[in-house]
């Protein structure tokens, strides 16, 4: 058996250590907060449970006898509902094919067959189907047995099926049929004609509901007719069609708990519900020595039920501490986090600033150089001897297109420079994207490293902060640079994404990255990258760039295969004071393959 590894539940600020009270102060440990917490919450909820179970202790025997009675009736009720319901799912579905089916098709034997069949399938427990007239006399049958001629008077439930409209009958004859339980619906055909269709239905099925009813040991629950034979098993009083030692109870329209003895004198609870529109009782047999016993080993158990108690809430008090110190870390890392995105915005402001002034003191000698080698050009072409070299010409017009690369290069510096400022504009993703692309130009080339960028449909402009776009993929593709081996592959891919948000994928087949770093990606400082290689800001800064412009990044990586990071953006600037819509939670994309195919 592998050993538990400690370092997988050690929460994030375990060990992690803060100063806050400035220099030569005392370090600030969430540990210690945690510590303090946890006790505080322990003496306040243990201290009330203590007292509480020594009051218990002492009221639990005169309470046990109440909760056994309501327990009892709140079983007998539940089973009786339930037993009623059983029998009047088949009492409707008989009535329904008595009403449903003209006499014509219920007086013909494969007719009757056939929805026997059906009742078989749907419900269980039918074993014959039967239709009789006025008289009493058979009209049709269907079951394994023969069916002889029934007069009127003889049989009950016949008499009860033509004076009521329906009779349910409990067995207990001496044998055959009269063992089974009966169901007769009367149809009415008019001008005072009718028919009977009488069922005969396994008298086991009311076992299945009975054996449902959740007991304690030493319970007995069964089933009984008017005259006191068992339609059910009973632990106690023996098998179906016995009867039982103890009295039948006086009808009520409502479940019932009583008092009483058995023969021998033992003292029982017993609970009963007589079943509506059936002649069946449900009885609940309980001794009141086996519940006093029952009700007894809690209280010798109580120091065993305080300890799991204790145990129970140390275990939620641990959780919430944790929770809330957690909380607290992560509120203090969302803090430093911001402090050094300001400080790593400004740094960039410095160097995009910088380059502003560079390109200008720049673009003015271009322009210069740019003239004159024009001029020179111009003087060439007057000259036959000078027109007529080709090598002179070439070299002329290798510095003119040197010279437009140089100002191209300028140019795009000069656009970097003048987004740094914070603004909303309708911004090209894509050419946003290329245009980073085009500064990586030369180290893509270098290192033999094929792009690609594709668009999946139609993508509108972007009403967005273009500098901070531009800083978001500066850094994405900047690390999926970083990642590529000589040779990689880099694929960005671009598509809408519900409605009114953009995908974009930027997926490359480098190193990757470990299981156990990649939830700390975006951790400011964080880098899976060589020492003194980094500085750990670019993907916490990412981060919180996307999530201000009320956006979504996930990461998904593995070792050896590759990273995919995806940033899902608005296309409209989310409003201020506003939370951002349910069901745009930060989503990990899925690796495949075709993700990193180029």
């Amino acid at each position: 058996m592998a050993m538990l590894n400690l370092s997988e539940i050690k929460p994030r600020f375990w060990d992690h250590q803060d100063v806050a009270a400035g220099p030569g102060g005392q370090l600030f440990s969430f540990r210690r907060k945690w510590k303090l917490t946890v006790l505080i919450m322990a003496v306040v909820a243990l201290t009330p449970l203590v007292v509480m179970a020594l009051v218990d202790y002492h009221l639990t025997i005169q309470t046990f006898e109440s909760e056994t009675i309501d327990h009892t009736d709140r079983t007998v009720s539940s089973a009786g509902r339930d037993i009623a319901l059983f029998l009047s799912q088949r009492r409707a579905a008989l009535a329904f094919i008595a009403r449903d089916n003209p006499r014509q098709a219920l007086c013909s034997s494969e007719r009757l067959a056939t929805l026997l069949t059906h009742l078989r399938d749907h419900f269980g427990g039918f074993i014959s189907l039967g239709v009789l007239d006025p008289k009493g006399r058979p009209l049709a049958y269907a079951g394994p047995h023969s069916w002889e001629g029934l007069k009127p008077g003889e049989r009950p439930c016949f008499e009860q099926a033509v004076a009521q409209g329906f009779f349910v009958s409990a067995g207990g004859g001496p044998s055959g049929n009269d063992r089974q339980m009966m169901l007769a619906i009367r149809r009415d055909l008019g001008d005072g004609d009718f028919i009977i269709l009488r069922a005969t239905l396994d008298r086991r099925i009311l076992e299945n509901p009975i054996s449902r009813i959740a007991l304690n040991p030493g319970d007995d629950v069964f089933i009984i007719n008017t005259a006191g034979l068992l339609q059910t098993s009973s632990r106690r009083y023996g098998l179906p069609f016995e009867s039982i030692p103890l009295p039948v109870p006086e009808p009520a329209g409502s479940p019932r708990v009583m008092d009483t003895a058995t023969p021998e004198g033992e003292e029982i609870l017993m609970g009963y519900a007589y079943i509506p529109q059936s002649p069946f009782i449900l009885m609940l047999v309980r001794s009141k020595s086996g519940i006093m016993d029952l009700w007894l080993k809690p209280r010798l158990q109580l120091i065993g039920f305080l300890v799991f108690s204790i145990l129970l809430i140390m275990g939620a008090i641990l959780g919430i501490a944790t929770w809330l110190v957690d909380r607290i870390y992560s509120a203090d890392q969302k803090r430093v986090q911001a402090l050094h995105r300001v400080e790593y915005a400004n740094k960039l402001a410095s160097i995009g600033r910088l380059a502003s002034g560079v390109a200008h003191e720049i673009n003015n000698p271009l322009a210069i150089i740019n003239q004159k080698v024009g001029l020179i050009k111009d003087l060439f072409t007057l000259k036959r001897g000078y027109a007529a070299d080709d090598r002179m010409m070439g070299l002329v017009d290798d510095v003119l297109e040197s010279i437009v690369r140089c100002s191209s290069i300028t140019r795009r510096l000069l656009d970097f420079s003048r987004h740094m400022e914070s603004r909303i504009e309708p911004v090209d993703l894509e050419a946003v994207i290329r245009q980073i692309l085009d500064f990586m130009r030369k180290e893509v080339h270098r290192r033999h490293i094929r792009v690609a960028v594709e668009t999946v449909g139609d993508i509108p402009e972007l009403l967005i902060d273009r500098g901070g776009l531009q800083q978001i993929f500066l850094n994405l593709i900047n690390n999926a640079l970083a990642a590529l081996a000589d040779g990689g592959e880099l694929a960005i891919v671009l598509a809408r994404h519900k409605g009114n948000r953009v995908r974009v994928t930027v997926t490359d087949n480098g190193h990757g990255i470990p299981e156990d770093d990649i939830k700390r990606v975006f951790e400011p400082f964080f880098s899976t990258r060589h020492q003194n290689v980094g500085t750990g800001l670019g993907l916490s800064v990412t981060y919180g760039l996307v999530t201000e412009m009320g956006g979504d990044i996930g990461v998904q990586s593995r070792v050896g295969k590759g990273t995919c990071f995806t940033v899902t953006l608005p296309l409209h600037p989310p409003q201020k004071n506003i939370t951002e819509e349910p069901g745009h939670a930060r989503e990990e994309t899925s690796w495949t393959n075709d993700q990193r195919s180029v």
